[in-house]
């Protein structure tokens, strides 16, 4: 069976996907400003001049992908949001996705923390990283509200700054298990929380 010709359009967004994906694993080996458009391009397979064709620098490549990992991490939320019905249910569903997550954590670190450096160092690029950071707090914000109700437990603080802490807890413990990993395990993150969860229940139960 012939395969299907791709139009224009579709032959377009394959090529900026692989410009993308090479990029992204370059910023990971060398960072955003040690890679250059002709690396880019040769990683990917094409020429300078095909990537002057979909994009008119660096800095519009590394907002469009900021701009589809937002996207993709708000799909991927959307979808947990479905799948998880109580606290214990993303704990779990959050604890197989750490592990999973520690076999490719040191490209997946690295590629947020220049994406990350990127948006520090250019303002305009900021809002997509956070729209991505959102969602996540979001998540978390209604997740500690459903546990603590069901536990009949009144929030300590508003749940909102119980998220933030949950998620910069999380980050924390991530950059720990890459930068050091001994003493660390893969499960650190849910334990912190689960850790966390029960304190915060017991401090509203005392109060």
């Amino acid at each position: 069976m012939t395969a299907r010709r791709l139009t224009r359009e579709e032959s377009r967004e394959q090529t900026r996907q692989r410009l993308l994906e090479a990029a992204a694993d370059l910023f990971s080996e060398r960072g955003v400003n040690g890679t250059s458009v002709e690396q880019i391009a040769e990683r990917a397979g094409f020429t300078r001049g095909a990537f002057y064709g979909n994009f008119d620098g660096k800095h519009e490549l590394v907002v469009e992908l900021l701009r589809r990992r937002t996207r993709r991490e708000a799909e991927e939320v959307t979808a947990l949001r479905r799948q998880v019905g109580s606290f214990a249910e993303m704990m779990d569903r959050l604890r197989e996705w750490n592990v999973e997550r520690a076999e490719h954590l040191a490209g997946w670190l690295t590629l947020r923390t220049e994406l990350a450096l990127y948006a520090l160092r250019n303002p305009e690029a900021r809002p997509l990283v956070g729209e991505g950071e959102k969602s996540t707090r979001a998540l978390l914000e209604t997740s500690v509200r459903s546990e603590l109700a069901a536990r009949g437990a009144e929030p300590p603080a508003d749940p909102a700054f119980l998220a933030l802490i949950l998620h910069a807890l999380e980050d924390g413990l991530l950059l720990q298990r890459f930068l050091s990993p001994e003493g660390t395990g893969d499960e650190d993150v849910v334990d912190a929380v689960q850790l966390l969860m029960r304190s915060w229940i017991a401090l509203s139960r005392s109060s």
